[in-house]
C-alpha cells in the first residue's frame, strides 16, 4: 500500500479504505469488482453478514458490508450514511465515466474541469447500486 509522505502530524497518512453499507450486495460486487476492476484483498464477516475488502488498484481499499434485514432499502433514508461521496482517482475521467455509463449507472455530474485552489482536476459523479455517490477525480 502506498505510504503518504506529506502529512507532518500522522506519519504515513493516506486513504486506507472507505466502508460502504451496501443495499444490494450482488449489484455492489458487480460495480466494484467487474465495472471498476477492484480485486478482493480479504473476505471476512459471519455467515449472516459477509464483508469484503477490495483493493482499488493503488493499495487503498473499499470495504463492502452485506446488507442485513435492518439495512435500509434503496431510496430509504439511512441514519448511518456519514460520508457524502467516495472519490476514486483516474487518469481519464471522461473515458471512465463513459465506461460507467455504458455499464448502466446513472451519471449525475458530467466530466467538469475545476480549479481547486492550486489544484486543477476533471471531476465526474455517478450513483452506485446502493445509492452511494461516487466521484471520479483526475488531476490535470
Amino acid at each position: 500500500m502506498p505510504i503518504g509522505s506529506k502529512n507532518r502530524v500522522i506519519a504515513g497518512c493516506g486513504m486506507h479504505h472507505v466502508a460502504l453499507q451496501t443495499r444490494d450486495w450482488e449489484a455492489s460486487l458487480r460495480l466494484y469488482r467487474e465495472v471498476l476492476g477492484m480485486s478482493v484483498a480479504a473476505e471476512f464477516g459471519t455467515p449472516e453478514r459477509k464483508v469484503v475488502l477490495l483493493d482499488m488498484g493503488d493499495g487503498s481499499h473499499m470495504e463492502l458490508f452485506q446488507p442485513t434485514e435492518k439495512t435500509p432499502k434503496v431510496g430509504e433514508a439511512a441514519p448511518h450514511d456519514p460520508f457524502t461521496h467516495v472519490a476514486l482517482a483516474t487518469c481519464d475521467a471522461r473515458a471512465s465515466i463513459e465506461h460507467i455509463r455504458q455499464a448502466g449507472y446513472k451519471v449525475t455530474v458530467e466530466p467538469t474541469d475545476v480549479a481547486l485552489s492550486t489544484l486543477r482536476a476533471t471531476i465526474a459523479f455517478f450513483l452506485g447500486p446502493s445509492g452511494e455517490t461516487i466521484e471520479l477525480f483526475q488531476v490535470l
